[in-house]
């Protein structure tokens, strides 16, 4: 019976082993999976502030600091510039073939006007297929009037929250100025999410270790596009 009751705690003591050694060598394993899931989703929204950044700093000569301003006046406002081209048939002389001259020439010669027109700056990026956020397959592209429709106006003004944790309503942190190169002033944007954030539900001491990581080779420990020292647009996640 004696010999009985040590086989059968000793099998116990190996099947609770075994499950522990399992959890050690999976939970990080998971943990990982994770990280690069949230990676990923954030990197997503990232690019789309950015192509709105880009959109403003193309519209208004600088960069937005303020997600409503951003994401408002860019949906709102038809501010962009872009040059048109009319085609005044009626100078045009029977003997001329337009298909046939430069439009330099048919410029001095009066065949074209060039017009400057403002349009809105998300058309114009969803017309140019410069917004694949917003339509992921290029079914918009070179179409002309393009109807914003709400859940395209929904995705515009969701991209400021943080899509994990689920439910958390945490926002990006986004920041935009000047600073100086060589005596020009340059517009610069910044947009991130600390991963001590990001993570928060997750296993602490992995996190902090996942941190400690990055920290000890000299990278942001977080997810980012843009930068307030430099004037770039990447994202390290890129």
């Amino acid at each position: 019976m004696k010999k009985i009751i040590i086989e059968f705690v000793l099998g116990v003591v190996i099947i609770g082993l075994g499950i522990w050694l399992y959890i050690s060598i999976m939970e990080p394993v998971k943990f990982d999976n994770e990280y690069t899931k949230r990676r990923d989703a954030c990197a997503e929204k990232l690019k789309a502030i950015r192509t709105l950044e880009e959109a403003y700093n193309a519209t208004y000569g600088c960069y937005c600091g303020s997600f409503d301003t951003l994401v408002n006046r860019l949906l709102n406002e038809d501010s962009m510039k872009v040059v048109g081209k009319t085609t005044n048939y009626d100078r045009i002389p029977a003997d001329v073939d337009i298909n046939e001259v430069t439009e330099l020439e048919a410029i001095r010669m009066g065949y074209v006007t060039r017009t400057e027109v403002l349009v809105n700056p998300i058309r114009k990026y969803l017309e140019d297929g410069k917004f694949p956020y917003l339509d992921p397959d290029g079914l918009l592209k070179n179409k002309e009037n393009i109807e914003i429709t709400d859940a395209m106006r929904e995705a515009l003004e969701n991209l400021r929250y943080v899509p994990y944790p689920k439910g958390s309503n945490l926002e990006f942190q986004l920041q935009a100025g000047t600073i100086d190169r060589g005596g020009f002033t340059v517009p610069v944007f910044e947009c991130l999410v600390n991963l001590k954030d990001l993570l928060s539900d997750m296993d602490h001491q992995l996190v902090i270790n996942k941190i400690s990581e990055l920290e000890n080779i000299n990278r942001f420990p977080g997810w980012k596009v843009g930068d307030m020292t430099q004037s770039i647009t990447d994202g390290n996640f890129e």
